[in-house]
């Protein structure tokens, strides 16, 4: 008597335990991975952050606008 040796490793019902298992850590690596994998695609936080107003300081500061346009501005953005 083989005592359920079938020549597959320790029996049918443990063979499908095993392929059941692998194929559950493999796909538990797959969304790790994917996780903390390369984020270029998204947004930056820095540029998601960056008010209208700071925007439109950083223009004044860089001399893109004159000070009555800044002023302008500025009186719209906190009106609306």
């Amino acid at each position: 008597m083989m005592w359920g040796f079938d020549g597959y490793g320790f029996g049918g019902g443990m063979g499908i335990g095993m392929l059941l298992f692998w194929g559950l850590m493999i796909a538990a690596i797959v969304v790790v991975v994917r996780g903390f994998g390369d984020r270029r695609g998204r947004s930056e936080p820095g540029a998601r952050d960056t008010t209208p107003l700071e925007i439109l300081r950083a223009r004044y500061a860089k001399g893109e606008i004159d000070k009555s346009e800044f002023e302008e501005k500025r009186r719209e953005l906190s009106a609306g």
